[in-house]
């Protein structure tokens, strides 16, 4: 049985550490894209419930929660409404997962070598290396991806029957992509790029480490044995630890990308506002659906990655020969 489990860890070490630069970055963006198709429609609710009330006084309810919310974009959108913006987000998914997964082990590689060069750089666990490698690495990809979370938001936040928010329409990503570079030039394509970088950073930061970190807890500690169990439980963990962290950045960023012209300066006169009118507690709507959808998305883009990882690296094992 110890066999069969040091069989699996070498599987994992040579998936995880072994894979090329492109492989990583190709399971990442695979396994974000499948967990996307399930959780888009939570993250749909989420947008409209961070923009409602917004820079008012007035608490504006129209979505309560993330299943009753669900349900009011079903009614008065049907079920193409509750997919918003899904293409957007596939190709969001592919460049902030593919850059956050795939790069993240090539950085903490490569500071594991600098800063411990007598030891196998897999084998350290520096939770400060951990940190900075997963912001580095979700920066990156916030980076790539900023233009499709642009047009992701504003085709998400859209509706002809319940307005909330600054309405944009656009026929499909595309559609969005063109008019904004039309309008505003290439660096229309980078409105909010800024906070983009802060919620990204501040939810990289936190969401690999965690998941390590509980994952190499309850290994050993015998609580788990590895497998999928092990996988679910620790991404759990992560994804909750996601959610409270990336939050209040995730409210500023929706709200810098949706609008239509210079309601916010940057990420913290956003901040500034929302808190002088709102209150504090404005940083944290749309937790409930932020948890709802973070969760299973965790849950399923990291476990459905450690099968993604395996399965590219015995591709790239047969046709490199490795």
């Amino acid at each position: 049985m110890s066999e069969k489990a040091n069989e699996g860890k070498v599987i994992e070490k040579s998936a995880a550490q072994k894979i090329s630069k492109f492989g990583s970055f190709t399971a990442g963006g695979l396994a974000a894209c499948i967990a996307v198709t399930v959780t888009n429609p939570i993250e749909l609710v989420k947008i409209r419930m961070q923009l409602q009330g917004e820079l008012s006084s007035s608490l504006q309810r129209t979505y309560k929660n993330p299943v009753q919310g669900m349900g009011v974009i079903f009614k008065n959108e049907g079920i193409r409404g509750l997919q918003k913006g899904l293409v957007a987000a596939y190709i969001y998914q592919i460049c902030l997962n593919g850059s956050r997964l795939g790069f993240y082990e090539p950085l903490r590689g490569v500071m594991n070598k600098t800063f411990y060069p007598e030891e196998e750089p897999h084998k350290v666990q520096n939770v400060t290396i951990n940190v900075v490698s997963g912001a580095a690495s979700g920066i990156i990809g916030a980076v790539l991806g900023s233009p499709l979370f642009l047009v992701k938001t504003r085709l998400q936040s859209y509706s002809d029957v319940v307005k909330i928010g600054e309405q944009t329409h656009y026929t499909g990503v595309w559609n969005g992509l063109k008019t904004i570079f039309q309008k505003e030039g290439f660096m229309g394509l980078y409105r909010g790029v800024d906070a983009a970088i802060l919620r990204t950073g501040a939810g990289s930061s936190v969401q690999l480490p965690i998941y390590n970190t509980a994952k190499h807890f309850l290994l050993n500690h015998d609580i788990m044995k590895d497998g999928t169990g092990l996988h679910l439980t620790a991404s759990t963990i992560s994804g909750l630890g996601v959610a409270v962290v990336m939050n209040p950045w995730d409210v500023i960023l929706t709200r810098i990308y949706n609008q239509k012209g210079d309601l916010y300066k940057g990420p913290l006169d956003c901040f500034i506002k929302t808190v002088r009118i709102e209150g504090v507690s404005a940083l944290y709507k749309g937790f409930e659906a932020q948890v709802f959808r973070i969760a299973p998305h965790t849950i399923i883009c990291l476990t459905m990655m450690e099968q993604t990882m395996k399965l590219v690296y015995s591709i790239e094992r047969q046709v490199l020969g490795h």
